[in-house]
This record gives C-alpha cells, sequence and structure tokens, in this order.
C-alpha cells in the first residue's frame, strides 16, 4: 500500500508510551526496559506513579534521564492515573505499557509507526500474549486481534487494548477514559471511538504487547462479574448490544487458551 500524502514517514512518526504504575516494585523494571531497548527513535515514556511505597519509586529514579516524564502522587484509581498519563503525552501516537506488561520485542513500535505510515489509518492494534510464573516465555493465552469489522462489534468483538495504539488527535476527539467505570472504561472507550466518525483502524499481524498473568478484572469471581456488569452498561451507552453482545464477548475470549502465536 502506497504512504498517503499527509502520513509522515513510520520514522518521523513519534509516540507517547503511557505506564501507570503503583507499588510494583518487582515488574516496573522489565516493563520500563521494554521501551527502552525499542529501536523507534522518537519515544517519549511517560510514567505515572500512584504514591508507590514498596521501592517502585527508587527503581523509577534511576530511569529519570531517560523518561519523558515521570510524576508521583495519589489518583483516583486506574482510569484517572491513566488520563493523567494522556494529559502529558505531547507526541502524535498514544500507547499503554502498564507496570505489569511489556513490549514484546525491540521492534514492536518500530511496526507499529510502519502500520500508521503505511495505512492513513488513525488507529494500529496488533496481537497480545498473556504469560505467566514471570517468565515472558511461558505463553498460557494468546489474543489475536484479527481484521477490524465493524458488523463483529455486536458479537463482542473489540481489539486487546494494550496492543491498541491511536494517534494523540484521536484521545482528544474522543475524550477521556469515563472514570465512572471501575474496571470498563478501557472497553467503553474503545466502543466510543469505533462508533464514532474516526474509527479507521489497521490490524498488525504481529505480538507488540506481552502482559503478566492477573489484571484486576481477574482477579476474583466479584471483579469478574462487576466487569461484566460494566461491559453491558458500556454496551448499552454506546448503542452497540446488550445482553447477547455481553454473552459473545465472553464466548470469544475462550479460543484465545487454545491458539498459540
Amino acid at each position: 500500500m502506497s504512504t498517503p500524502p499527509s502520513t509522515p514517514p513510520a520514522e518521523e512518526l513519534s509516540f507517547s508510551i503511557v505506564t501507570i504504575v503503583y507499588n510494583n516494585a518487582e515488574t516496573i523494571r522489565m516493563a520500563v526496559e521494554s521501551v527502552l531497548e525499542q529501536t523507534h527513535p522518537r519515544i517519549q515514556h511517560v510514567v505515572i506513579d500512584g504514591g508507590s511505597t514498596d521501592g517502585t519509586l527508587e527503581i523509577l529514579e534511576e530511569y529519570r534521564d531517560q523518561l519523558g516524564v515521570l510524576v508521583s502522587g495519589p489518583d483516583e484509581g486506574l482510569y484517572d492515573a491513566l488520563n493523567k498519563g494522556i494529559a502529558r503525552s505531547t507526541e502524535d501516537i498514544i500507547g499503554f505499557v502498564h507496570a505489569d506488561d511489556l513490549l514484546a520485542g525491540p521492534d514492536s513500535l518500530a511496526a507499529v509507526a510502519e502500520g500508521f505510515s503505511s495505512s492513513g489509518s488513525n488507529a494500529v492494534y496488533g496481537d497480545v500474549e498473556r504469560f505467566k510464573n514471570d517468565d515472558p516465555n511461558s505463553i498460557f493465552r494468546f489474543w489475536k486481534g484479527g481484521e477490524y469489522n465493524p458488523r463483529m462489534l455486536k458479537r463482542g468483538w473489540m481489539p486487546p487494548h494494550t496492543g491498541f495504539f491511536a494517534y494523540r488527535r484521536v484521545y482528544e476527539a474522543i475524550g477521556d477514559f469515563n472514570c465512572s467505570f471501575r474496571i470498563a472504561a478501557d472497553y467503553d472507550w474503545l466502543l466510543r471511538f469505533m462508533t464514532s466518525d474516526l474509527s479507521s483502524m489497521t490490524y498488525l499481524p504481529k505480538v507488540i504487547v506481552k502482559m503478566r498473568e492477573g489484571g484486576v478484572s481477574n482477579s476474583s469471581l466479584r471483579n469478574i462479574l462487576d466487569k461484566s456488569k460494566e461491559d453491558y452498561r458500556a454496551l448499552r451507552a454506546n448503542r452497540v448490544g446488550g445482553i447477547r453482545t455481553l454473552l459473545w464477548k465472553n464466548v470469544r475470549k475462550v479460543p484465545q487458551f487454545f491458539n498459540r502465536s
């Protein structure tokens, strides 16, 4: 595909990578190193610390000169922290590497930049692997993004949020994460984006991010139930579907435990 005239070459595109962290001393170094080792030359790493007390901030101070932004202080939860990170992002494209996760390889962002440059899309997303036992090669779940088709929204499809990148101007147009959602604000934001006039997306058939086992939404039966309730609220608020779509969304997760990248 030829490069659209209005789209800069891949090497000229810049990234703001947002990492939020609270008391993750055991994992934060791996997340930061995965950003620092990227071959793409133009990266602002925005780290929002929630006021850690377990040594996380001391580790981050070791990298201060290599970070674009490092702030620490109390926040009102996961999505409030993400909104703070987005507000401090100044580069072309915004993506997320959470404190428990890492970019899959040194060429991850270079590949994403090429995806933007060659397609002219407003967003690029790839595949995500889940790993356990602190071993990035111990993969137990593979989330293949797959090609975007608007008709699949009612059948519970969504791109992996941690493998999703969009222009900063898209976040400015769509708005912040809705903090009235405790667990599903990322799903609500993606639905807002995918039902808007800005929803041009390109799928990159490549593992972009590796996620550590766990996560707030899967940490307990109560959180799983709360996540389903919030997903349903997001579906209804964005007029995408209802119970049937929610059921499809959960069923679509099952093959992720059997497929491998």
